[in-house]
């Protein structure tokens, strides 16, 4: 059995200087193993930074090699032959001024060379590629971040902007939220007897659930879908707003159960889930449509006549107050108002489509939004003071505005609004 050669013994641990016993072979303050020799240092002790020198050592009085030798010359071993001299010989030490200079002087930061913009702004068109926002230098790689300085591009559906002749509609993410919930879609058609029929259709994302973005981006073309197909056939708009209410809900059931991993990755969320909200406008009739808590609104040309609210939420709110448990006011400043108790989706409790039609004596405009919108104007007398006394000339115009009201009452949350003159100016005609 090997063992450790005898060492004198030692009074102090040689690595946090804890007093020892006799017969200690490993450290109680620091673990440090004593039977380990220690490897005497000979290092250059760290200086002050006072200002003062600190003085090295001094060498020996007698050098056995003469004055006349070199301190690193060879030296005789114990057989009279000379020893090799050291391949790295030590230099000799200098005064010390306080701070140690043995080390290579290093940048303050290591600056990386940034693209000159005209000339990767250049090779980002010429290669299709898109261009940092930011920095307008880097390409945008597939994720959406600048391979230059990192910065994140705006989504696609960060904003979007829609005009279809007489009608528009913009949706904004707003100022709190991280993507864009909410969809929308416009459009126009002929009726058989030749009169023009205007839509829009606004979905609002239910953020609890999962994929929001993606069922209200269903729900909204497949309701759009079958609007523009139903009017031209000579469905009656009431009739055809239902039959796009039932559509748009199979298109957000369908999502259910796609992807595959859908599910997988987030088994606890709701399936995907949106609200919905539409309107159709002819030369005579003003249809709307909806499930859950988006709204349409009438506002007169002439703001001397009336605003109306024309659809009603399907929120907690909404049935306190039709239960008569509370009055609106107190309703709607409750935490729990917002909660809707209808929806398109897999688990929706059931399929409700809401539809009404009026039919309007002066014109006026329709606006159709979500509540990202109406917090801040929700009232019909607040949302007719929003909308610009232009606005059925105007719909782009007034659909950024009141993108805009609602941006700089907070923002809160996504923001989509459309906006439709009544009545459906006659084919040809748009906007000013």
């Amino acid at each position: 059995m090997s063992q450790m050669p005898p060492q004198a013994a030692l009074s102090k641990c040689p690595s946090c200087a804890e007093p020892l016993e006799s017969g200690d072979r490993f450290c109680g303050a620091c673990g440090h193993d004593l039977s380990v020799a220690a490897v005497p240092q000979n290092d250059t002790p760290t200086l002050t930074m006072s200002g003062g020198a600190v003085p090295r050592p001094a060498a020996p009085a007698d050098d056995p090699q003469g004055p006349g030798r070199p301190p690193y010359a060879a030296r005789p071993d114990a057989s009279g032959a000379e020893a090799p001299a050291p391949a790295h010989p030590r230099q000799p030490a200098q005064a010390s001024s306080g701070v140690r200079f043995d080390r290579p002087a290093e940048p303050d930061e290591y600056p990386l060379q940034a693209p000159d913009p005209r000339v990767a702004a250049e090779a980002a068109a010429e290669e299709g590629a898109a261009v940092c926002v930011a920095c307008r230098a880097g390409r945008v790689d597939s994720d959406g971040y600048c391979e230059n300085c990192g910065h994140a591009q705006p989504r696609e559906r960060d904003h979007m902007e829609q005009e279809d002749g007489p009608v528009a509609a913009v949706s904004d993410r707003g100022l709190r939220h991280h993507r864009n919930e909410d969809a929308f879609a416009v459009g126009r058609a002929a009726l058989p007897d030749g009169s023009p029929a205007v839509v829009a259709v606004v979905c609002d994302g239910v953020s609890s659930a999962t994929r929001p973005d993606e069922a209200s981006l269903a729900a909204s073309r497949a309701a759009s879908d079958c609007l523009l197909a139903a009017l031209p056939r000579g469905t009656h708009p009431q009739q055809a707003m239902h039959d796009a209410i039932v559509a748009a809900a199979r298109a957000v059931d369908a999502l259910a159960g796609e992807p595959a991993t859908a599910r997988e990755h987030t088994p606890h969320q709701n399936a995907p889930a949106c609200t919905f909200v539409g309107a159709v406008v002819t030369s005579g009739l003003l249809v709307v449509g909806w499930v859950g808590d988006s709204r349409a609104y009438w506002v007169p040309v002439d703001r001397a006549a009336p605003a109306a609210r024309l659809t009603e939420d399907d929120s907690w709110a909404a049935q306190m107050v039709a239960a008569g448990l509370m009055n609106e006011a107190e309703a709607y400043a409750d935490e729990r108002a917002h909660a809707i108790t209808g929806w398109l989706g897999a688990d929706a409790y059931e399929l409700e489509p809401h539809t009404a039609s009026f039919k309007p004596d002066r014109p006026g405009v329709v606006v159709v939004c979500t509540d990202g919108l109406w917090n801040y104007a929700e009232t019909a007398e607040e949302m007719a003071e929003a909308v610009p006394l232009d606005a059925a000339v105007r719909p782009l115009h007034s659909a950024r505005v009141l993108v805009g009201h609602a941006l700089d009452g907070g923002g809160h949350d996504n923001v989509t609004v459309a906006v439709l003159p009544f009545p459906a100016p006659p084919q040809g005609a748009g906007s000013a």
